[in-house]
């Protein structure tokens, strides 16, 4: 990473007089964070610093930014092509030269694209930084061959956001809220994006309360006015109760769920919800609604006998559209039974400290800033149902595109548009997207090897 083209900086660090050599390593040392471009004191015994103009880090490294000195100095770091000399496994390896390297490899490509068999060629990567151009390379040859490690890592979290509001990635706004509610492994914990942790001590230092559900004592946890070690997947237990303590005392913004909220279609849509006398006792599991379709045409003008509620009627009882008091009394109807005992028994944390977190998120109004993005979330069944949860809390705040709240990230998110970019290319890759997962959120990473495996055995 150091050679001629380092160019050095003009004038000096502010608060050192250092003056520093420096080279944007966005991709290759910072990862997704893109913290800063870096800067590296003495190339002899180097120091790794970043911008201290950059807005986003400050000059502050992320973890990744100091291991950027092992990565150079790692005595097996490899500093040339070596290409296998011997069986898979042997550890046997011989140079060669960039050049043969290159030309081997873009043989193969080509003679893949000749011979159209373009789902042989597979780019799979971890998390890139350079914001779709390998992506735009392979569309410009014709192949569908974007493989990443989404699926085993954020895709749930992303699924939550998405039903929600179209677009899969949170930007909370910790430096202005008045509370933060972070779960599990969130990009806070310090392990590459510095930036939030700095928003959520920007935050507390304003008087920002932080509450961290995680199953470990993490850096972020430490700091925490209220931490709780629920059992991995209750979460959104939890959340539920929180919900159904803002929906229970009206503590929602009902002008935000009103304008904002798709309450009509779901009236319009005939849904019933039952709470039958017979189930009214009765606890659901984690994550559970007792939900089921029933047409409107088919003409019930009185709840049925057994208790559940006919919607179907509700949107009925007057000449007009569905009024939004149906909607809000079947809310409460709805969430009714996650209570704080329900969580409690679910999670093991008990229902008084759940019932003092939800009071104080109650208090957040629009300033509520949460976040959430792997762990309970990538490692359980139906982890996408945490974030969704989560999300919930500040679509019934209206903490959604607010100062403290949640944003959408391509709101406030710019990226530079290349003049032109290739159509995506008209073939389907069933070694990333297979037929038998039409809902996957992502590439089907994780099945890869075992199709590249089936394919060669056929």
């Amino acid at each position: 990473m150091i050679g001629p083209s380092w160019i050095r900086r003009r004038g000096r660090d502010a608060r050192s007089g250092i003056i520093h050599w420096c080279r944007q390593l966005v991709s290759t040392a910072s990862r997704l964070a893109g913290c800063s471009p870096m800067s590296i004191k003495r190339l002899t015994s180097p120091e790794v610093r970043r911008h201290p103009e950059n807005p986003g880090s400050r000059g502050r490294n992320c973890a990744k930014g100091p291991a950027t000195l092992n990565q150079i100095n790692d005595p097996d770091r490899i500093l040339y092509p070596l290409k296998r000399a011997g069986k898979r496994g042997e550890g046997k390896w011989e140079r060669v030269g960039w050049d043969k390297v290159l030309d081997d490899i873009a043989a193969r490509i080509r003679k893949a694209i000749v011979e159209d068999r373009r789902d042989e060629i597979m780019y799979h990567v971890g998390r890139p930084g350079e914001d779709g151009f390998t992506e735009r390379i392979l569309a410009a040859w014709g192949v569908d061959g974007q493989n990443s490690h989404t699926n085993i890592c954020s895709s749930g979290a992303r699924e939550g956001y998405q039903l929600w509001m179209g677009l899969d990635r949170p930007s909370p706004d910790h430096a202005n809220a008045k509370v933060i509610l972070l779960i599990s492994a969130h990009l806070e914990s310090g392990h590459y994006f510095n930036p939030h942790a700095q928003r959520v001590i920007d935050g507390k230092t304003n008087g920002a309360k932080l509450i961290v559900f995680d199953t470990r004592l993490s850096n972020t946890a430490t700091h925490a006015d209220h931490f709780i070690a629920p059992y991995p997947g209750s979460e959104a237990a939890i959340l539920l109760s929180i919900a159904n303590y803002l929906i229970q005392n009206n503590l929602y913004n009902r002008e935000f769920v009103r304008r904002w909220w798709n309450w009509e279609e779901y009236l319009e849509g005939g849904f019933k919800f039952q709470v039958s006398s017979s189930k009214q006792n009765q606890q659901p599991r984690s994550g559970e609604i007792f939900i089921d379709p029933e047409s409107p045409s088919l003409g019930r003008d009185t709840n049925r006998p057994d208790g559940s509620i006919n919607i179907s009627r509700l949107r009925r009882t007057s000449e007009d559209a569905a009024k939004f008091k149906d909607f809000e009394r079947l809310l409460k109807d709805i969430y009714a039974e996650y209570t704080f005992e329900f969580a409690a028994k679910e999670s093991g944390v008990e229902a008084k400290a759940i019932e003092e977190i939800a009071k104080l998120v109650a208090a957040a109004g629009t300033r509520f800033s949460s976040h959430n993005w792997r762990s309970a979330t990538s490692g359980i069944s139906h982890g996408w149902s945490v974030a969704r949860c989560l999300f919930m809390l500040n679509a019934l705040l209206g903490a959604v595109a607010t100062e403290g709240g949640v944003f959408p990230n391509a709101w406030n998110k710019f990226v530079p548009q290349p003049i032109y970019s290739p159509p995506h290319p008209k073939m389907w890759n069933e070694k990333t997207w297979p037929r038998e997962f039409p809902l996957a959120m992502h590439e089907m990473s994780f099945l890869l090897p075992h199709f590249l495996r089936k394919g060669a055995e056929d």
